[in-house]
């Protein structure tokens, strides 16, 4: 791929950047706060491909006319060659000065075709939004819980929002102390265990979703007589003690007393980042 087409292809990666990072598809690919350093790279990308393109055009247009002026050097050569030579040393010139032609013909490449299929994921990641991870990765991943570093007041709201991760985090290593007497609304897509346990589960989120982990809440209570994986819901509840261990890794997993529980669109962000925060 000459430089031209690297070019091209740097400037079409530094706009699918931009274009990922000035909507909600970057939030598929890595958390919130990593946006500026998104858009970033896509400004650098473009500007290295507009340099690129600058550079290759100079240095062509030198080499066309680097490569004029010896054309023009050897014809007026060969003409005072041919008025002071015999008819033999004008044919050796006729041969020499092909030499010459053929030399300059073969630093000239076709470059493959093939080439330009590069852009084609970035066509793809431009035009096709790929969907969040859901129930089927959750339920082939343990959760991945782990204790709070400390457990901020919460508010005096009724019922009381909280993340799936911060429910979970709180009824496990405090124990449902600041969840007792609470009532609590988590949201987050439905998962089914192999046994069919509903789970309540949102990904976490470290950097992008490549690291991606679920974070497990069991339902239990008034729960809907048919779940389907990866609807989302908004459910209402209340802490109960209630602990089960994650089949796959054997980790905790809380459960919440189901009072009310209703569909809701997938939010803007399906992620938690709130895990590790």
């Amino acid at each position: 791929m000459n430089r031209q087409s690297q070019a091209a292809v740097l400037f079409l990666l530094g706009a699918a950047l931009l274009h990922a990072g000035t909507t909600d598809l970057y939030l598929r690919y890595v958390k919130a706060g990593l946006q500026p350093l998104l858009l970033a790279s896509g400004v650098v990308l473009i500007v290295t491909a507009l340099a690129t393109a600058w550079y290759e055009r100079r240095r062509t247009t030198h080499q066309q006319a680097t490569h004029q002026q010896a054309t023009h050097q050897q014809a007026t050569q060969r003409q005072a060659t041919q008025r002071q030579a015999t008819q033999q040393q004008k044919g050796a010139g006729d041969v020499e000065g092909a030499e010459g032609v053929e030399d300059a013909e073969t630093h000239t490449h076709s470059e493959p075709r093939v080439s330009w299929l590069l852009i084609l994921p970035l066509l793809a990641l431009i035009l096709v939004a790929p969907p969040a991870l859901g129930s089927y990765s959750a339920t082939r991943t343990g959760t991945a819980l782990q204790e709070p570093l400390a457990y901020p007041a919460l508010a005096a709201t009724n019922p009381l929002p909280l993340s799936v991760v911060d429910y979970a985090g709180r009824a496990v290593y405090d124990h449902g102390r600041t969840l007792t007497g609470r009532e609590v609304q988590l949201t987050g897509f439905v998962a089914l265990d192999h046994d069919g346990t509903p789970y309540l589960v949102r990904m976490a989120l470290n950097c992008c979703a490549a690291d991606a982990q679920p974070v497990k809440v069991g339902l239990t209570g008034d729960i809907p007589p048919v779940l389907q994986p990866d609807t989302w819901l908004t459910v209402t509840g209340a802490y109960t003690p209630r602990i089960t261990h994650d089949p796959v890794n054997n980790g905790p997993i809380p459960f919440i007393k189901v009072t009310a529980a209703k569909p809701t669109a997938t939010p803007r962000d399906p992620y938690d980042e709130s895990w590790n925060n």
